[in-house]
């Protein structure tokens, strides 16, 4: 099969243990670009913090945010946008968490959080969009994108995922991104629904399409397209999920990239 699309997470993925680009990672891009083959980023990352990435890679296509709940064309404008209900919202924010759990809300144009917390920070040092401290009472409930949970207790995550899966069934988006972060956007918004729309705008069949990722946020991402490659750092999780699926080198060994260009360079378009 000749793929003529790539679509790549980031965290886990396309970026290495300290969430940059390696220069291996930034050459092989560089050279699938050249081969005349899309690509394009699928991340659960706020849209301006991903945009500062893509353009770091030089990329010029479609970006999928907020896993899936926005989608920014070539030029950065928005072709798809779909928010969480107020009430839902309110809901969400309603529910008492574990001390060890913080509560992230992003907007628009912004992260917010309740709590001054550096380590969230180091994230982001690449693109340098980092959070604002404010009371959730305060925010414009009508643009939330996302809501998002993050503990080092997994536990704790899992007790909020069954909550959530069972009071909002049917009204939400539920995905753990990582074993330290549950996420929660509008119902029926995956990464995977956000190929088929770009996609299916770009006249690319998602036969002809090859995907990586690491996260349960990636699981309809991959099984929609061609091929979905799992990284050797993926969550158990999704592993079990997708037990046909190919496993590649970890995203600290540069999985991705060694891939790429052993199995896609090598082929003419």
């Amino acid at each position: 099969m000749k793929y003529r699309a790539v679509v790549s997470d980031l965290d886990g993925t396309l970026l290495n243990g300290e969430h940059r680009f390696s220069e291996k990672t930034k050459e092989i891009i560089k050279k699938v670009k050249e081969s005349g083959r899309k690509i394009f980023i699928a991340t659960g990352r706020h849209h301006l913090d991903a945009l500062k990435l893509k353009k770091q890679l030089g990329l010029d296509s479609y970006l999928i945010s907020s896993n899936g709940a926005r989608i920014h064309n070539e030029h950065n404008e928005v072709v798809y946008e779909k928010n969480i209900d107020k009430d839902i919202v309110d809901f969400i924010l309603s529910k008492e968490c574990d001390k060890n759990i913080s509560r992230h809300v992003y907007t628009e144009d912004h992260w917010y959080v309740e709590k001054e917390r550096e380590e969230f920070k180091r994230y982001h040092q690449e693109s340098g969009f980092y959070y604002t401290i404010k009371n959730f009472d305060e925010i414009e409930k009508n643009k939330v994108v996302k809501i998002f949970f993050i503990s080092e207790t997994h536990i704790g995550l899992q007790e909020l995922e069954s909550y959530f899966e069972e009071t909002l069934k049917g009204k939400v988006s539920i995905t753990l991104s990582g074993p330290d972060c549950l996420e929660l956007m509008a119902f029926n918004v995956s990464k995977g629904e956000a190929i088929k729309n770009v996609m299916e705008r770009l006249d690319i069949p998602l036969n002809e399409v090859i995907a990586f990722g690491d996260g349960l946020n990636d699981y309809e991402m991959l099984s929609e397209v061609g091929k979905g490659l799992l990284m050797g750092n993926a969550a158990e999780r999704l592993k079990a999920k997708l037990p046909n699926n190919e496993i590649i080198e970890k995203n600290i060994d540069d999985g991705v990239a060694k891939y790429l260009e052993k199995n896609l360079l090598s082929e003419k378009m």
